[in-house]
């Protein structure tokens, strides 16, 4: 039974464990980092009339704050149209969120009205290969339901705690292969707009307003329920491939096209500053030949919960860093087995998160063609290791083309690089942090890449318009749908307002 914990979660063994360590090791742990003394303090409190979001670093004034987790749905969309009448009468702004893992204050109405979504119901048509679900539900309560009828989301965020709608709004994608954004799997929303009307998008309903919507960080409306795709649960099995970092974007493409019964599929980079993005390491899974008596999906267990101790104990200790490496690269082969896909899927971000409170997790992610993959190594290679930032993981996954969505980041197939920086809450660390991110965009503008904008605000406005093309088509349909602003957040107020 022991074993099972290990073939159920991916983060047991690609993150490394703290319990192979032994509690002999943890002076090997040991942290060694900048001390603060002397250093500007950015950590905030939870005061009253203020919001923040997954960076900490986003504290906004408010002047409410309601929490709606009404199962009918008419009740639902009259609380909504009250908190959309009240704030029209007062001049606010307003904003609708979840779980509020954003970075850069896409769900934060500054001295508006904030809302947060909270209810789960889901009705699935295993026939038809779809299911109906609130928008505040999460993607755990997703995978409980489809997991009982033996099914699975077709697309999601790679943790479970997301909000299902708020997925759609920043057009999030997964590891699930070989598909494109969430967005390419939803068939219909419903949203509600800044007149109060309740109205369905789809691509043959409200057509433009559905693919502004889908990576509109609510800007167009309030979503309150969406229909999306889901496919059959499967066990699956991975294989493990080790390859220098800069062939690892052809890898991605020759490992899709040659094997269509790949079902998801994710890489590794290595971070250690000594060999920092040398070597690389692709993950792929494929049905398993028995699937027969599919157990439950299952949550992190007791080992991807230790997993924990290690993974933090990168912080300032490279032989730490390459520590886990070696557990990723040759321990996984050997201890990881078999998952059901909805196990795999149904990891929260919590299980990693950080408890210290002098310091933040920050996510950087790009998107660059895999010819142009070299090139974007070569560009982290230069740019991250002059930072004082502290990268802990770097994860890589494929993207499908999404042509549909105006603010699409992988206009053509893309890798996608996703990295967690562990960040002080010094004035002097968000100084480093905006001058390594506003370089790192501008080297993957320059190799036709694009980042990512549900992060932090580091990126010019230029450097928005440039990854985005559509950005002014974007901003001038917001003023046509929404003539009086009434739904903003921090990221409007930063970026699209000056178009």
């Amino acid at each position: 039974m022991a074993r099972n914990v290990f073939k159920l979660t991916r983060r047991a063994a690609l993150f490394g464990s703290g319990a192979i360590v032994g509690a002999g090791g943890w002076s090997y742990l040991r942290r060694n980092l900048p001390v603060l003394d002397g250093t500007a303090h950015l950590a905030t409190d939870n005061r009253e009339g203020y919001l923040n979001d997954a960076s900490g670093l986003s504290q906004t004034p408010v002047a409410s704050h309601r929490m709606l987790g009404l199962a009918d749905q008419e009740d639902l969309v009259g609380s909504l149209r009250e908190e959309l009448r009240i704030a029209r009468n007062n001049g606010q702004p307003i904003a609708v969120g979840a779980a509020r893992h954003s970075m850069g204050g896409h769900s934060l109405p500054r001295d508006g009205r904030a809302v947060t979504l909270r209810h789960d119901w889901l009705f699935a048509d295993p026939a038809a290969g779809t299911y109906r679900v609130a928008a505040g539900a999460r993607w755990a309560d997703v995978i409980r339901h489809l997991d009982a009828i033996g099914f699975s989301p077709k697309v999601m965020q790679s943790n479970n705690d997301f909000g299902v709608a708020s997925t759609f709004s920043v057009n999030a994608h997964g590891w699930a292969v070989p598909f494109g954004p969430a967005g390419s799997t939803v068939r219909r929303v419903k949203l509600l707009t800044a007149d109060g009307d309740l109205i369905a998008c789809s691509r043959r309903e409200n057509a433009e307003l559905f693919r502004l919507a889908m990576g509109g960080y609510g800007l167009f409306g309030i979503l309150t329920e969406l229909e999306l795709e889901m496919v059959p649960n499967a066990r699956l099995e991975p294989s493990y491939e080790e390859m220098p970092a800069a062939e690892l974007g052809s890898a991605f493409v020759n490992a899709l096209s040659g094997n269509p019964d790949i079902r998801m599929a994710y890489g590794r980079l290595n971070v250690d500053r000594d060999g920092f993005f040398s070597d690389a390491m692709l993950i792929t899974y494929r049905p398993a030949d028995d699937q027969t008596g599919i157990p439950v999906a299952q949550e992190s267990g007791f080992v991807s919960r230790m997993s924990r101790h290690i993974f933090r104990a990168q912080l300032g200790n490279e032989p730490v860093k390459q520590l886990r490496w070696g557990i990723e690269t040759r321990l996984a082969k050997t201890i990881s087995g078999s998952a059901t896909r909805n196990s795999l899927l149904n990891e929260p971000v919590v299980t990693l998160d950080d408890r210290d409170p002098d310091r933040t997790d920050i996510l950087h992610e790009y998107f660059v063609s895999p010819e142009s993959f070299p090139a974007f190594i070569e560009a982290c290679r230069e740019v991250i290791p002059a930072s004082y930032q502290e990268l802990l993981n770097a994860t890589l996954r494929y993207v499908m083309a999404d042509r549909e969505s105006v603010l699409s980041y992988a206009p053509e197939p893309r890798i996608a690089t996703v990295m967690l920086f562990s960040q002080e809450m010094t004035g002097r660390a968000e100084a480093d942090m905006h001058r390594m991110t506003h370089a790192l965009i501008e080297r993957v503008i320059a190799i036709g890449g694009t980042y990512y904008l549900p992060y932090r605000p580091h990126a010019t406005v230029d450097q928005f318009v440039r990854a985005y093309p559509r950005a002014r088509e974007f901003a001038a349909a917001k003023r046509r749908y929404d003539p009086g602003l009434i739904f903003r957040n921090n990221f409007w107020d930063g970026y699209l307002a000056e178009l």
